[in-house]
């Protein structure tokens, strides 16, 4: 292949040589084999789809049909670099999916999936009762759309101003814990309360009495201790001279009725823990566990008696199976392990029950209600169903995006769907059962790696009595994307 000759009397301009590249126009020789083809005029845009010759250090655009030169990006007004391409073309795709959303007629998840005849295929006998209510669930997930919510505070004064980081909703979901970055540095957490309106509408309060703390939270997870979800449990990173800490903290401390009793309230003396998990097994009803570097704590929250486990490397995620009292923890090496903890603490590694691993360390774990099958992702964006039985994948759920971000996954096994928030901050639903991915639902904001949307899907939101849908929180803002194509709200639709 030639070289590129350039033109002897063309001048640098700001972006390239002077106002049209190195060309005027994309270079039109081919030097393919004659057996290859052209590709077609509407393929994608790309340099390597489009047979645009790429040049070192120059970008082809292909609306304006011209080079631009990529210029290092110091003493330079106006620099292009990669990575400002890259993020511009992210906007613009957001952007597109945005106004997808916006339309009132969705795209089926699956072809031919629609209302109607899925209710044809059940009078006909033709597809089972838990196939129906599936499917149904799918049609629905294609419908959400995006709803502002509006926090409701008995102190006006102070909007709610601060970026969200973490929601994580208790077991019917009437509540929502939530953690707040604060502008001088720390966080501060507290709950929000949930209800339903006669006419269809969600309504949101948060507690006046919100908590601040100078330091991070690594992981939460509701406790109970003395009733289903009387308590939080949260993982707090130390900072400068304050050691981190594991705290129990009870709900009703978040309540604007100001109880006399809130309840038992510890802090435990643990510090640099990733993860924890609280186990609702009769037998240990009172334990939860956490993952630190190189070890695993299994305490008793009322006798403060202590287990620990070696372990060669960070624990960054946790579930504790129900009917049997074992915990499944995910490392940083990207092993999983089991612990029954019926078996007292040996000097060697006899303990781990069941092993098997990842390519990237483990974000997330959660056992399925048959505690035969456990879901876990990880750092490579890879999401998989293990059959703990024979310690093998028997499903996968693909287009996750993650990189190095310690993201959650989130499980609605009675709808049948697994949902994931990626680091390119689009939220994913899949098919629980068969893998198929079902909408992917953009961020309202730019993208951005602090500004990763946190969610929860519920099927009764608020309560027994609650809506069905998505709760999403970005930035300072509260989303709801709900299952009802009627539902009303006190604003106006969110566009």
């Amino acid at each position: 292949m030639k070289k590129w000759k350039w033109p002897k009397d063309r001048r640098y301009g700001w972006h390239g040589y002077n106002d049209a590249g190195p060309s005027h126009r994309a270079p039109q020789r081919d030097n393919r084999p004659a057996h290859v083809s052209s590709p077609p005029a509407s393929s994608s845009s790309s340099n390597s789809n489009s047979g645009v010759q790429e040049l070192p250090g120059f970008y082809f655009d292909p609306e304006k049909n011209r080079y631009f030169r990529l210029l290092p990006g110091h003493n330079n007004c106006n620099p292009l670099t990669k990575d400002q391409l890259q993020e511009k073309e992210r906007e613009k795709q957001r952007h597109q999916r945005l106004a997808e959303d916006e339309k009132t007629t969705k795209k089926a998840p699956r072809t031919g999936l629609n209302t109607s005849l899925l209710l044809q295929k059940r009078h006909l006998g033709l597809l089972p009762e838990n196939s129906y209510c599936r499917l149904v669930h799918e049609v629905k997930v294609s419908g959400m759309r995006r709803h502002k919510l509006e926090i409701q505070s008995t102190d006006n004064s102070n909007p709610n101003t601060d970026n969200f980081r973490i929601i994580v909703g208790d077991s019917v979901c009437e509540r929502v814990f939530t953690v707040n970055d604060v502008s001088h540095g720390g966080c501060k957490y507290g709950i929000m309360n949930f209800s339903s309106g006669s006419r269809g509408s969600l309504s949101v309060e948060m507690c006046d009495n919100l908590y601040f703390t100078n330091r991070k939270v690594n992981s939460i997870c509701w406790a109970s201790v003395n009733y289903p979800d009387s308590h939080v449990l949260l993982c707090l990173v130390g900072a400068a001279d304050t050691p981190g800490c594991v705290s129990l903290l009870p709900a009703s401390l978040f309540s604007n009725s100001n109880p006399d009793q809130p309840g038992m309230l510890c802090s435990f003396k643990i510090s640099t823990a990733w993860s924890c998990a609280w186990c609702l097994n009769p037998q240990f009803d009172k334990s939860f566990s956490t993952g630190l570097s190189r070890r695993v704590i299994v305490k008793d929250a009322e006798t403060g008696r202590t287990q620990t486990y070696g372990v060669g490397t960070d624990v960054l995620a946790q579930h504790f199976a129900l009917r049997v009292p074992v915990l499944f923890n995910g490392c940083r090496s990207g092993e999983i392990f089991s612990i029954d903890l019926r078996q007292r603490g040996r000097r060697d590694h006899s303990w781990k029950a069941k092993r098997f691993h990842h390519e990237s360390a483990i974000t997330s774990l959660r056992v399925l209600q048959d505690e035969n099958y456990l879901l876990a992702a990880d750092m490579l964006g890879q999401i998989k169903m293990w059959d703990v039985r024979v310690t093998k994948p028997v499903l996968e759920y693909k287009g996750h995006n993650n990189e190095h971000a310690y993201l959650p996954i989130h499980v609605n096994e009675h709808e049948g769907l697994l949902l994931a928030v990626g680091q390119d901050c689009y939220t994913r639903l899949w098919s629980l059962k068969d893998g198929h991915l079902l909408r992917t639902i953009p961020s309202p904001h730019p993208a951005a790696n602090d500004m990763i949307p946190s969610v929860v899907f519920s099927s009764n939101l608020g309560g027994s009595r609650g809506l069905p849908g998505l709760l999403m929180a970005v930035r300072h803002d509260l989303y709801y994307f709900p299952y009802n194509t009627d539902y009303q709200e006190g604003g106006e639709l969110c566009l």
